[in-house]
């Protein structure tokens, strides 16, 4: 099979699972707007890092997991595979249980941080203890999922996500249009719905053999390990809430609920793209921890081009395809008219820098593949500090400098990321004679 066949039947299950979580991320939005209008929108764009949040923990944790599982299942060690397996399960378990609680006890203040008041503080509080209570579900659902692609299960991982996408669009259907449960019947569905994928993961784990009813305490000596790891996947998807909980207060402070609400918008049209970029990324990380396991480093830089090149592909057609259908967008989600205009004036400024996100994020993905933690940091948390420093600049300088700071920093990480590309292709080379 030749490495384009082999990119291609990994990859492409990856992309259309996470392009399904890409719609899965917006049908709350598009239910509670329709159903509640512009504060609708506002609430769930509020509350909605909480559960990013969460989702990220699970990924990260389950991410660094697969990875480590993969590399040494690749170098013969396949007791110390399953070792990794079980403390990443157990480490999942523990994280959940801590989360529902923190989550619940800290809600004001959380909600506080992330700039809701008033009538969006309790309508943003009502979404969010109900994904608290429910943080298993999710934190499963993200973390097993690496482990089935990286087991060969990415047709498999796929059908478990579009499962989890089915079952929430019925039942936010139901909850909230039907029976008008409002922001809890929106974030119920969401919680059953990653029960569903949870459900499936366990389901197709034990059918592989791996040892889930095998806990003993010394497991968590190997915790360390993985969240060494673990913190650049959780940046990766987190990063871009980071990006929304600063935009959201900005926006509040210069603006109002309706620009916060255009915001959420944009946000959700260009998070789908983020994460079909994701799919490209971590349907690419099983080949690229593979080939990185057995020494065959020609292999592994092939992956990473096709990588690439996939994902300026997706980029780019995804982007002439929002810029043409801007103007719809703030209709699909029941804005006012006011607010569905600022989405088409502002929508093509984050466009402008999607590839350059896209190189980005592929570099990031390559970089934890190969257990380069450090640098997938500095990579992972330079766009939300650059944007940070920028939104305490532009917004004096701009009437528009809260809508540019993203596509700048977005430009200037890529900047950073072709550097750090260049010293590590260095060092692989200066390796190569050692395998």
């Amino acid at each position: 099979m030749t490495d384009t066949r082999v990119f291609l039947k990994t990859v492409v299950p990856s992309v259309i699972a996470f392009a399904l979580s890409g719609v899965y991320t917006i049908v709350d939005g598009l239910f509670l707007g329709n159903s509640l209008g512009d504060i609708g929108l506002a609430c769930i764009t509020l509350g909605y890092p909480i559960t990013a949040f969460i989702q990220a923990l699970g990924t990260g944790i389950g991410l660094s997991g697969a990875i480590r599982f993969t590399i040494l299942r690749h170098q013969d060690k396949e007791d110390e595979a399953k070792i990794s397996f079980r403390s990443t399960v157990l480490l999942l378990s523990c994280v959940s249980l801590c989360l529902s609680v923190v989550v619940i006890v800290a809600l004001p203040i959380l909600l506080e941080l992330l700039g809701a008041k008033g009538e969006s503080f309790d309508l943003t509080a009502e979404y969010v203890s109900v994904i608290a209570l429910g943080a298993t579900c999710q934190i499963f659902a993200t973390g097993l999922v690496p482990f089935i692609r990286n087991l060969g299960g990415s047709t498999f991982a796929m059908g478990a996500m579009i499962l989890g996408f089915v079952i929430n669009s019925v039942l936010d259907y139901l909850f909230v249009w039907v029976y008008h449960w409002g922001m809890s019947g929106a974030a119920l569905a969401t919680i059953i719905g990653q029960a569903a994928t949870a459900i499936l993961a366990v389901f197709f784990t034990l059918k592989r053999r791996m040892p889930f009813n095998s806990w003993e305490i010394s497991l968590i000596s190997y915790w360390k390990a993985i969240l060494k790891l673990a913190f650049a996947p959780f940046g990766l998807v987190f990063a871009t809430q980071i990006t929304a909980i600063l935009l959201n207060r900005y926006l509040m402070t210069y603006g109002n609920a309706q620009s916060v609400a255009v915001y959420g918008c944009i946000s959700y049209v260009t998070t789908v793209v983020y994460l079909l970029l994701q799919g490209v990324g971590d349907g690419t990380q099983p080949l690229i921890s593979r080939y990185f396991g057995r020494k065959q480093l020609d292999k592994m830089l092939t992956m990473r081009s096709l990588s690439y090149k996939a994902s300026f592909g997706v980029s780019m057609v995804c982007s002439f395809f929002l810029w043409f259908t801007s103007n719809w967008i703030g209709i699909l989600f029941g804005t006012s008219l006011e607010a569905s205009q600022e989405i088409a004036a502002y929508l093509p400024l984050f466009l402008f820098s999607l590839v350059a996100y896209a190189y980005v994020r592929m570099t990031i993905s390559f970089l934890y593949a190969i257990a380069e933690s450090t640098l997938s940091y500095s990579l992972v948390f330079s766009e939300p500090v650059l944007i940070f420093m920028l939104l305490n600049v532009l917004p004096h300088l701009s009437p528009i400098g809260i809508w540019l700071s993203v596509p700048i920093a977005q430009l200037l990480t890529s900047c950073l990321a072709y550097m750090i590309t260049c010293k590590v292709d260095k060092s692989l080379k200066l390796n190569c004679a050692l395998y």
